[in-house]
């Protein structure tokens, strides 16, 4: 019998990335979804837009991708965001009250999570209450063996204390980069080194793997009890937007292939050091890329 692909779903913004270079579609959910899709993953985006030009075009833009997607179309603009870039760093300017702020839990949607093998997630999605109450429905929807994937990806303004730990409660896997970590840090009052921190939200939150990057020099993950750190690659970096996002798809969907995650972080590394290489957040794989 020939393997059925896993059903990954990220739920949360879409949106235009306004890059020096000209706008790029994206949205740190969907990101991932494209990566995942893109190592052959069924992937789903849930998510809103406007009933605008720029929400055409971002649906041509997923439909071009080979993203699949349950999205809802309302009266607010289709959101943007302004990236500006520091050495490929990028820096984003983040657009208020637009589409993706009023998410809907639509019966397809609900169907969906009900049939996912990883449903994934961040905070910025939270950040307006309609969007968090159905994103909430949406999670709520999800069967037990779910995996639940928390990529916290804080953007000042929109997070807080209680949010994280409210999210945290939900999720098997949690992603933060270098300067998330220290946020935490002190957000939480943790004690000692990476690994103690890394391990303390573990225990604390009875996560199955924790990922922790740390930009140009290395990720580590963790369990209860293993460690897997790699350094990373060094390449001619165009922009590292939505390198991390790649990280996270292709770590979920080797996981969910039954790779072991030792093998799963070695493609995640390749994976976000080939994105770190190509313009924008969803770069053209060629036929037969695998990492």
């Amino acid at each position: 019998m020939e393997k059925k692909s896993p059903l990954i779903i990220g739920i949360g913004e879409l949106l235009w990335d306004m890059l020096p270079t000209g706008k790029k579609a994206g949205g740190a959910p969907v990101n991932l979804v494209y990566h995942a899709t893109q190592l052959g993953a069924d992937g789903y985006a849930i998510s809103a837009i406007g009933k605008d030009e720029l929400g055409e075009e971002i649906l041509k833009a997923l439909t071009d991708n080979g993203i699949k997607y349950s999205i809802t179309r309302n009266d607010h603009p289709t959101g943007q965001v302004d990236v500006s870039l520091s050495d490929g760093i990028p820096r984003y300017t983040i657009m208020q009250d637009v589409a993706w702020d009023y998410i809907q839990a639509s019966a397809q949607a609900v169907d969906l999570v009900q049939r996912a093998q990883a449903v994934c997630f961040g905070t910025l999605a939270f950040r307006s209450e309609e969007s968090r109450r159905n994103i909430e429905i949406l999670l709520n929807s999800c069967p037990k063996e779910t995996v639940r994937f928390f990529d916290v990806n804080l953007r000042s303004p929109y997070y807080s204390r209680d949010l994280i730990d409210h999210l945290l409660q939900k999720a098997d896997i949690f992603k933060v980069n270098e300067e998330e970590l220290s946020i935490l840090q002190d957000m939480f009052s943790l004690s000692g080194g990476t690994d103690e921190v890394c391990r303390e939200l573990i225990r604390r939150y009875n996560l199955g793997y924790m990922i922790f990057t740390a930009g140009e020099k290395y990720s580590a993950i963790y369990t209860s009890c293993e460690k897997s750190e790699i350094a990373t690659p060094k390449v001619a970096v165009c922009d590292t937007v939505g390198a991390g996002d790649s990280f996270s798809g292709a770590f979920i969907c080797n996981i969910l292939n039954g790779r072991s995650f030792y093998d799963a972080h070695k493609s995640a590394v390749k994976t976000a050091a080939f994105v770190s290489t190509k313009s924008g957040a969803w770069p053209s794989y060629e036929d037969g890329t695998t990492f």
